[in-house]
């Protein structure tokens, strides 16, 4: 937004050139606060500050890469190149790599994502249950793996204990508290067996680098300024972290808004920001109110949003904005759900005709499922679109397939990719897995690793001796074995040659797994691509897993035959989006906000903030959607429908902003009082209704 510091407005600049105390920006949506750091960024390189001793915090690597990028066209490339810069988590694992030595971390240590970390979990699940003889079955229900890496992650963010977070958020799961923490015992003991961190150990072995002793000089002092973006959604480990980099906050600069705080579920707190001025007394705080991007109608709306917020669980701030529009947002009620679909379809085209292109409008939801039938009325009139906030690239299964081969040859020991990899042989299920697993002594040697060269890898014993299969899987572990065998033999070779090596081996495996091969085949071709910009492979693999692509190719295919494309996103995943024409769906009870999210008045209030993100991704036009008729799937009593009221967040104040319109015919809730009638069809209709509340 901004090419220097002249272009700042005043508020801006001040931030941009402090000196001296901590600094907290205050930055609400839209108020140039990427543009901000990057400028003070630039700025402290050009007062002299060597470019190595500034780290920028982000929380993506996209955040990081736009702002030194643009940090370099106000600066030097050259000198912008050599700033820290990434995701907590990234900067954690380079820092780990160098220093991990001083808390007995073997640097060549794998990194997991969730879903590796769900993998090594279940395994231990299974491990834990025959001990205790339950492995066919516990007579009551007992948490999947998935379930046990939520609460895993929850405990250790919050620091809450086991038995706090199982009452507050797994309720159902209090029963088994012996056993699930069993399993937790047992997962960090495999952990480190198997030289494997998961997110979560990236940031306690960082704050306990922090402040080892030996250590925590070295890693204090490693940066005179530290710049953290989005700090309403860092959790307790990372201010932590944050107070032992910089304990006086000396150099220290924060950047957030607690409006936006819309993380709670990976216990991420606002409190980081709104205490910060008390955790550090000499604080100079800059608020950012100048709203670069929204109409003062739509900010009109978002303002109303948050006063509507409890006093004291914000920071009053009030967006402003002298940008041109001519439109009010607009609240649309609709009869049901498939009246949604149509009218925000033909907004949509209709938008399109008076010029605003697709790629320039967003569909914005709740959960990932709210866009089914929107999706459905896309297609039907060959609307081009891409969808964000489902699968994500890594969790592509075919791609999670080729980096599981990948953190073989860097690890070994790796436990959760040899089970994901040796279930890619036709006929092997998860108990051969094991087995097999077993005779290569995954495990047995995970203790080892740290020990000589000499010792056996399971890569070697596969290819000494090949282990007992199934005969289907005769031809897979032939085909396995000569391709690990190829890449260990090679010296020095490229990761872009081991990826296309991997992914020969892969091709028929994903043609005979798989649908949509082709799509799929092409993503492998782009992770080897991606792997020539890289200078070894476990830095490619290390990157990919801490800071992935958002979409793979298969699920963002149509913009790639046509020119145009509309998007969708569940609203996590367009903070920090902004498009032209914004639309709303399902801003009724129960679906914005979640009933899920509504047991507790903390909940309540970060549905608000998220409703408020929605509201603050759009420029021109907004245009937010009340369904008030649903059907619920699956058998039901009566006619299968229930009907919802409008979301408590568009109170009196905020719809007295808005312009009103309503699709379909009237609907339940918006009936009409008409003249009275005598008759049984009246009151039949009466019963309609009610069975429909109840349904």
């Amino acid at each position: 937004m901004f090419a220097s510091v002249t272009e700042l407005n005043d508020h801006q600049r001040a931030a941009v050139v402090h000196r001296g105390s901590p600094l907290m920006v205050l930055a609400g949506a839209g108020t140039g606060k990427t543009g901000t750091l990057a400028c003070r960024v630039a700025h402290l390189i050009d007062e002299g500050v060597e470019p190595s001793r500034i780290c920028l915090l982000t929380f993506s690597r996209r955040a990081a890469q736009e702002m030194l990028a643009r940090a370099a066209g106000m600066s030097s490339q050259e000198a912008a190149s050599r700033v820290w810069g990434g995701t907590f988590h990234a900067v954690a694992s380079r820092v780990l790599r160098i220093h991990g030595g001083h808390i007995g971390l073997d640097a060549g240590f794998s990194v997991m994502d969730q879903a590796d970390a769900g993998e090594l979990m279940g395994l231990v699940r299974h491990d834990v249950l025959a001990l205790e003889g339950r492995e066919r079955g516990t007579g009551r229900r007992f948490p999947r793996s998935g379930t046990l890496v939520s609460i895993y992650s929850r405990v250790v963010n919050s620091g809450l204990r086991l038995r706090d977070v199982v009452a507050t958020g797994f309720g159902w799961c209090a029963e088994e508290h012996d056993a699930i923490g069993a399993i937790f015992e047992g997962y960090t003991v495999r952990k480190r067996e198997q030289r494997l961190l998961d997110f979560e150990d990236l940031l306690l072995c960082w704050r306990a680098l922090a402040i080892a002793p030996g250590a925590s000089g070295v890693v204090a002092g490693s940066w005179d300024h530290v710049l953290v973006d989005e700090y309403q959604d860092v959790n307790a480990i990372q201010a932590d972290i944050l107070s032992a980099l910089c304990p006086d906050g000396m150099g220290l600069t924060v950047v957030g808004d607690d409006a936006q705080a819309i993380y709670g579920f990976r216990a991420a707190t606002s409190k980081n920001l709104i205490e910060f001025p008390a955790r550090f007394p000499t604080a100079t705080v800059v608020r950012l109110e100048r709203n670069y991007r929204s109409t003062p109608a739509i900010l009109a709306v978002a303002n109303a949003v948050m006063a509507a917020a409890p006093p004291g669980s914000v920071v009053p701030k009030t967006l402003w904005s002298t940008a041109e529009g001519r439109h009010r947002p607009l609240l649309r009620t609709c009869v049901d759900e498939a009246t949604q679909a149509t009218a925000v379809c033909d907004s949509v085209l209709a938008h399109r005709e008076e010029g605003v292109d697709l790629r320039r409008q967003a569909v914005l939801y709740r959960a990932g499922h709210h866009a089914d039938l929107v999706e459905l009325e896309l297609v039907r009139r060959k609307v081009p679109y891409v969808k964000y906030g489902g699968l994500r690239f890594l969790e592509a299964a075919h791609v999670k397939d080729l980096l599981a081969l990948l953190r073989l040859l860097d690890n070994p020991w790796d436990e959760p990719a040899w089970f994901r990899v040796l279930q890619l042989l036709d006929g092997v299920g998860p108990a051969t897995a094991r087995r097999i697993m077993e005779t290569l002594a995954v495990r047995r040697a995970g203790g080892e690793a740290r020990g000589p060269d000499s010792v056996v890898t399971p890569i070697a014993r596969l290819l000494a001796a090949p282990p007992a299969v199934p005969k289907a899987a005769a031809e897979d572990l032939a085909g396995l074995r000569a391709a690990l065998g190829e890449l260990c033999e090679g010296d020095g070779v490229p990761p872009a040659a081991e990826v296309d090596r991997l992914r020969r081996w892969l091709t028929p495996v994903v043609e005979r797994r798989y649908d949509a091969a082709a799509a799929r085949l092409a993503d492998l071709d782009q992770l080897a691509s991606a792997a020539g910009a890289s200078g070894s492979r476990s830095r490619f693999v290390a990157e990919l897993t801490l800071d992935p692509p958002v979409s793979t190719g298969d699920l963002a295919g149509p913009p790639l035959v046509d020119e145009d494309w509309l998007v969708l996103s569940t609203v996590h995943s367009a903070k920090g989006g902004e498009w032209d024409v914004v639309h709303v769906l399902h801003a009724a009870d129960g679906m914005f906000p979640s009933d899920l999210a509504t047991g507790d008045p903390e909940g309540v209030e970060e549905e608000r903030r998220l409703f408020y993100v929605a509201i603050t991704r759009a420029r021109r036009v907004l245009e937010i959607n009340v369904p008030f008729r649903y059907h619920h799937r699956g058998p039901s009593p009566g006619d299968g429908h229930s009907y919802a009221q409008m979301s408590r967040f568009l109170t009196e104040e905020v719809r007295a902003a808005m312009d009103t319109q309503h699709a379909g015919p009237p609907c339940g809730p918006r009936l009409e009082v008409g003249p009275v009638t005598a008759g049984s069809a009246g009151l039949a209709s009466v019963d309609r209704w009610l069975t429909g509340l109840w349904s």
